[in-house]
């Protein structure tokens, strides 16, 4: 059998759906999600690369109570895809998916070598767990969020972070890699305190935050803030930076 590269078409109804719960794993495919821009009544929409010998990606959407879970699984490629740490990798193929922005998503997001790129600008999240065991992972957090659970980790390749202005509440970040370079960026204003360490690489923290021990800084109204952000910044080999602007 020929191992073309095909394209599936994603296209998912909303169903009345307010929340979701949204799970997808590319395979070793590169991984992007963002926001539906068209205002149609949908839940999810998108074009999913696969190979011939891969089979169909398969789906599940079940809706209950104004509650949606949406599960995305790539086919087995057939064969091993390993990676050292060390060594960054681009993805076999491309997913590209867009999720309604006024739905408040929770999402969980995995390749198993690719680049992962989450623009989440303009959507409603209530938690993200990203990973990808040695493609680059960029995020971009929305503003006005509230009360965020942040994971984006890779195994070789560089994450970076944007956390969006006007976040609120308490909120957490762990942005990790094995051996890339970490980059998060804080908005203005915004109460941080910073674990950021590096194995071989140097770290670089925003002089605006005071270091309270080896690897802790934090903005001075960091205890008594409102609406903060506590993050873990860690790479095996690259550099870590936390900028604030």
């Amino acid at each position: 059998m020929a191992n073309n590269l095909l394209t599936d078409s994603l296209s998912e109804p909303l169903n009345g759906a307010t929340t979701a719960t949204v799970d997808i794993s590319s395979g070793t495919g590169n991984l992007t999600i963002d926001r539906l821009t068209g205002g149609e009544p949908m839940l999810a929409r998108g074009l999913l690369e696969y190979f011939e010998k891969q089979g169909l990606p398969t789906r599940s959407l079940s809706s209950d109570n104004c509650q949606a879970e949406l599960t995305l699984r790539a086919g087995d490629t057939g064969r091993p895809w390993f990676r050292f740490p060390w060594d960054a990798c681009k993805g076999q193929y491309e997913w590209q998916i867009h999720l309604n922005p006024n739905v408040q998503s929770d999402i969980t997001a995995h390749s198993d070598g690719g680049n992962v790129e989450l623009d989440l600008a303009g959507m409603a999240i209530t938690h993200l767990s990203a990973d990808t065991g040695g493609g680059n992972m960029d995020v971009v957090l929305p503003d006005h969020a509230a009360d965020l659970s942040v994971a984006a980790r890779t195994g070789g390749g560089n994450v970076t972070v944007e956390i969006g202005n006007g976040t609120t509440g308490s909120n957490t970040l762990d942005a990790n890699s094995g051996a890339g370079n970490v980059v998060v960026h804080v908005p203005n204003g915004m109460a941080a305190r910073v674990h950021a360490s590096s194995g071989l690489g140097k770290v670089i923290v925003d002089p605006l935050f005071s270091m309270t021990d080896k690897e802790t800084y934090q903005s001075p109204d960091y205890d008594n803030a409102v609406n903060r952000v506590e993050i873990i910044a860690h790479s095996g080999a690259g550099n870590v930076s936390v900028s604030i602007g």
